[in-house]
């Protein structure tokens, strides 16, 4: 009798559990192990020489920074948007909803050229802002909106399908109990989309920090101004220095794990606190 209660419903759990470790360990642990490997060959000197140059520190802060702040602009105007496409209705707004993912569709060398056009000097919006004292292109801020622009579509796409769920019965009833919009929102609406907010956070995040393409030709890069860590890593390979490049790209690979592991604690915290599991 026990055995039959302990029988799974569905069958298969050993091969579909030995497929995705194998399929796992072939396209994820294996080529992110040969970092390491490759980062072991060197001494402790070198490889901290390598890790703790200015230009390389200098990188690190603009690349973590700006990815950080990107990803955090992206969640509150990815959840304003998705909010507008799903709770109102305006014309044009299957032509916004599609504009949405733009940033996928785009090869990014083709999305940086574009920013690089528009926000140059001579652009429409930077020769708006260049009497104004404010540069765009080639600099951090530039930096700042490739990678805003790469980000919003992980924000939206993972909020949209939430609020559509959302039944407005549940906004009703608070606002039936007296609860004005800002309370039901905080209250009722709120604490629904957090895991789902989190989670564009995190996506956005990560693709940000290992984001190459779209930033090289609106950054400048400028070393020790605007210079991003993965051109830094590419241009070391052209170098063959492959030791100071897989150097380089395991300290972001910690860094990057480090924080989305941060990122993912405080997401089942939050759901342990609202009473649902992750």
């Amino acid at each position: 009798m026990s055995a039959g209660v302990n029988k799974r419903v569905l069958p298969g759990f050993g091969l579909s559990l030995g497929f995705t470790l194998v399929y796992l360990s072939l396209i994820v642990l294996i080529p992110l192990s040969a970092v390491f490997l490759k980062s072991s060959a060197m001494t402790w000197d070198e490889f901290w020489s390598a890790v703790t140059a200015p230009r390389v520190v200098a990188s690190y802060q603009l690349t973590f920074g700006a990815s950080f702040l990107a990803a955090c602009v992206n969640a509150v105007f990815g959840l304003l948007l998705a909010w507008g496409l799903t709770r109102y209705t305006f014309p044009g707004r299957k032509i916004v909803d599609a504009l949405i993912d733009l940033p996928f569709a785009l090869p990014t060398a083709v999305a940086g050229i574009a920013l690089t056009a528009i926000y140059a000097k001579n652009g429409w919006i930077g020769s708006l802002l260049d009497p104004l004292g404010i540069k765009i292109a080639f600099g951090p801020a530039g930096v700042l909106v490739a990678l805003i622009f790469i980000g919003l579509p992980f924000v939206v796409r993972t909020v949209q399908p939430v609020l559509e769920d959302l039944e407005t019965e549940f906004e009703e009833a608070a606002a039936s109990l007296g609860a004005n919009r800002w309370t039901a929102f905080k209250r009722v609406v709120f604490p629904t989309l957090l895991p789902a907010l989190t989670t564009g956070f995190a996506l956005a995040f990560a693709r940000a920090v290992g984001e190459y393409g779209s930033v090289i030709f609106i950054a400048g890069n400028i070393p020790m101004v605007s210079e991003i860590t993965p051109l830094i890593i590419i241009t070391k390979l052209e170098q063959f220095d492959y030791r100071g490049a897989t150097a380089i790209a395991a300290v972001m690979l910690v860094i990057s794990f480090v924080m989305l592991l941060i990122v993912n604690a405080l997401q089942a915290w939050n759901a342990h606190r609202f009473g649902r599991t992750v």
